[in-house]
This record gives structure tokens, C-alpha cells and sequence, in this order.
């Protein structure tokens, strides 16, 4: 799980994962919703490279029965996402053969859909995502700079479209090399189903969830306590 990104849409203070949600981190919602699942055993947690031991004073704090029967490990990130779970799978236990990467600020990931990207990966995927269908209609444009107006390249077919969500589920032989072979370029990758595709590997989808939506803009806070509310109301959660 790598959290080790400082979150600058959400503007000024502590690192995004560490952002309050009810009065509890985004970083142990997220861990929760790893923990719920049957099939996650161990969480390794990326923490920002000078906060590992805040990170797990604060998990110790939080950790209540769903999270004592899974393993919880902390270990300092890199400067870029794409160094943080390379640091990730390297604390992994040598028995593990399978790995889901999730993004500390998809908080709200229903269990339903951990349990369905682990049990593709299980049943021979060597790559899965979740996603979801893309509901609004997609440009290419040709990047400018400085708030310019930017031509019209082209016009995706929306149906072929989907936006994609974590965790992403993979064999981690498969992932180790893609993190071994595709060279960090500027602030390094941000989909490690992306890297793996670099290598020729099939990626596939099962169904997200409109839930396991991530909290980049200050609007997307406001939304996740909406969602919490709902689910304390309905759920008892």
C-alpha cells in the first residue's frame, strides 16, 4: 500500500494519506478495507520516507479485531510512487507468491471488490484490475501549458473505455519484473498494471466500484464522508 504521497490537490498539511476521514486517517480506512478481506494475510504499508515510525505509531493506535489477524507491516517509500512499491515488494515474505497493490487514498474499497481482484489472480490472471465504465466522452488533445486551448486530437470510443481503480492484483513474479525492468522516467509510473503491459503481459478487468473512488480534490473529502455516513446509517459500519 503506498502512502507515501504528499497529496498537494488537497492543498497544504500532512501527507495525504494521513488526511483526517471521520476523524481517522485515510491510511487506516484503507488498511481496514484490506484487512476485511480474506484473502489479504499481510498489509505492507509504504510511509513517507522520514514518517515510517509515525505511520506505525498511528496504525498501533488504530488498530482494532479486523486488523489483528492480518499481519501489518511499515516500510519507508522513495521520491516517486513507482520507488515506493519497489520498496513495498521487497519486504515481502519469501512465500508469497501473489500481491495486491492498493492506493492509501482509495480509502472505501468495498470488500467485494478486494475479494474479487485476489480471487482472479488466484484462478490464473497474472494481472487484474478493477474498473468501471467511463460515463462521460473522452478527448485526446495535443498538451499545452499555462491554461491555453488545447486542439482536439481525437475521440475515444467511450464503450472500449474504463477507468480504472485499485487494488490491482498480481502474480509477484510478474510484478517484480516489471519494477526490475521498466526504467523510471520523471516522477516515475503511476499504474503498475501499466508497467506490466510494457512487457507484453495481458492485463485483465473485473467490475470496481463507485465506491473505491479516490480522494485527490478537497470535493472528493466531502464525498467519503457522505459515504461514511451512509454506510454508519445503513451498515452499522
Amino acid at each position: 500500500m503506498p502512502a507515501a504521497g504528499r497529496g498537494i490537490r488537497l492543498g497544504p498539511g500532512a501527507p495525504k494519506a494521513l488526511r483526517a476521514l471521520s476523524g481517522t486517517p485515510m491510511l487506516v480506512h484503507a488498511v481496514r478495507a484490506m484487512a476485511r478481506s480474506r484473502a489479504v494475510s499481510l498489509v505492507v504499508v509504504v510511509a513517507p520516507p522520514d514518517g515510517a515510525d509515525e505511520v506505525r505509531r498511528l496504525l498501533d493506535e488504530h488498530t482494532g479485531p479486523a486488523e489483528t489477524s492480518t499481519d501489518i507491516v511499515v516500510v519507508p517509500g522513495g521520491e516517486t510512487r513507482q520507488d515506493s512499491v519497489r520498496l513495498g515488494l521487497a519486504a515481502l515474505p519469501d512465500d508469497v507468491d501473489s500481491v495486491l497493490v492498493h492506493d492509501a487514498a482509495r480509502p472505501l474499497v468495498p470488500v467485494e471488490t478486494v475479494d474479487a481482484v485476489a480471487a482472479a489472480v488466484r484462478e490464473g490472471a497474472p494481472a487484474v484490475v478493477p474498473a468501471l465504465p467511463v460515463s462521460d466522452t473522452v478527448k485526446e488533445v495535443q498538451v499545452r501549458g499555462n491554461g491555453e486551448a488545447e486542439p482536439v486530437t481525437g475521440t475515444p470510443e467511450r464503450s472500449r473505455l474504463r477507468a480504472v481503480q485499485t487494488p490491482q492484483g498480481f502474480e509477484l513474479k510478474v510484478l517484480a519484473a516489471a519494477h526490475a525492468q521498466v526504467v523510471r522516467e520523471g516522477d516515475g509510473a503511476t499504474d503498475d498494471a501499466g508497467m506490466v503491459e510494457r512487457l507484453g503481459v495481458e492485463v485483465v478487468v473485473v467490475p470496481g466500484h463507485d465506491e473505491a473512488f479516490k480522494v485527490t480534490r478537497p470535493l472528493d473529502l466531502v464525498l467519503a464522508e457522505a459515504v461514511l455516513a451512509r454506510r454508519r446509517a445503513t451498515d452499522g459500519f
